[in-house]
């Protein structure tokens, strides 16, 4: 039997480097593309980057998007690359919809034009929800999103259904709701939690400056959310899903558990500060992912706490010099 081939674009990123691993595992032969730069940041993946092969191409560049696919012939390629911080794409509108809107269309052109057998999956996001008139959200829950980075990955979203409907590609989106790691950026609010747990616990800081304490998420484990990925381009024919645990909790019950894990008491180190508050707020965000697990058995194996206490240890062990899951920020 053929050996499976994947290209991951964002591979450098939290999702591509688990989903690198989760690959490999499966037995594929796995590429990852990234942009060209005069600095390489391979920390996520540095443990497999001799297991893949690295090629050069870039989402605003079509012909390099072309060139990439005729010299790989992937089996699958799954589209993780973006801007995918929410308060940057209200700074960077612009280059926010080039790379996570427009870059999707150019790497489906792509597909369309280089091998249409080609099975592509699309990093679709709960942000697109936004301001949702219903809780929990379905594949069926009308879409308002409140910031140009749910604009940009809704017409990712739309672009990909399109191409599917149009050119019968199998094309599908995951709308994967929050999911974090060790591996998350620390500009993300909960590694932002943990890292600075971990540093108020060494004593290499007292105060953790955060924004809105009362937003309602629904966090899972990046690991078992690129497992829902694969299995949704394992399927006989294409179609998308929401990917969710199905819980809803606050950022301040996020910031009582990181705390108390550590043994601190979040309220003597943790300042509000309204420039961390969002220009549009999205205050509720809960995905039911009842089809994904039951036409699919799809099962995620990490909770809430125990997602907590592995980004808490990870910092701490990475803070204190005994090595761990680095930043990868």
């Amino acid at each position: 039997m053929k050996k499976k081939k994947a290209l991951i674009t964002g591979v450098t990123g939290q999702d591509g480097s688990y989903l690198a691993e989760f690959l490999l595992q499966k037995g594929y032969d796995v590429y990852g593309m990234v942009r060209r730069s005069s600095t390489e940041t391979f920390e996520r993946i540095e443990q497999i980057v001799d297991d893949i092969e690295i090629i050069q191409a870039d989402l605003l560049d079509q012909v390099s998007l072309i060139n990439m696919l005729k010299k790989i012939r992937p089996t699958e390629v799954y589209n993780l690359a973006a801007q995918s911080f929410v308060p940057t794409s209200y700074e960077q509108p612009v280059l926010t919809g080039e790379f996570t809107a427009l870059g999707v269309t150019r790497l489906l052109d792509a597909i369309r034009l280089v091998d249409k057998t080609i099975r592509f999956y699309q990093a679709s996001s709960s942000e697109m929800f936004g301001h949702a008139p219903v809780t929990p959200q379905t594949i069926k829950t009308p879409f308002h999103p409140r910031s140009p980075y749910g604009v940009a990955k809704l017409y990712g979203h739309w672009i990909t259904i399109n191409y599917r409907e149009s050119y019968n590609l199998y094309a599908v989106s995951g709308i994967l709701f929050n999911h974090e790691s060790p591996r998350r950026g620390l500009e993300f609010v909960t590694r932002k939690i943990t890292d600075g747990v971990a540093r108020i616990k060494l004593g290499m800081q007292k105060t953790l400056y955060l924004g809105n304490l009362d937003a309602k998420r629904d966090w899972g484990f990046a690991g078992d959310y690129v497992d829902a990925m694969w299995r949704m381009l394992q399927r006989k024919t294409p179609k998308d899903y929401v990917v969710a645990m199905g819980e809803t909790h606050t950022v301040r019950e996020f910031v009582q558990r990181a705390f108390r894990y550590a043994g601190l008491d979040w309220k003597k180190h943790v300042v509000v500060d309204p420039k961390y508050f969002r220009p549009a707020e999205v205050h509720v965000l809960r995905g039911d992912a009842s089809e994904i697990r039951r036409e699919l058995g799809w099962k995620p194996e990490v909770n809430l706490q125990g997602l907590i206490e592995m980004m808490v240890d990870a910092d701490l062990a990475r803070l204190a010099g005994r090595g761990g899951e680095k930043s990868r920020a």
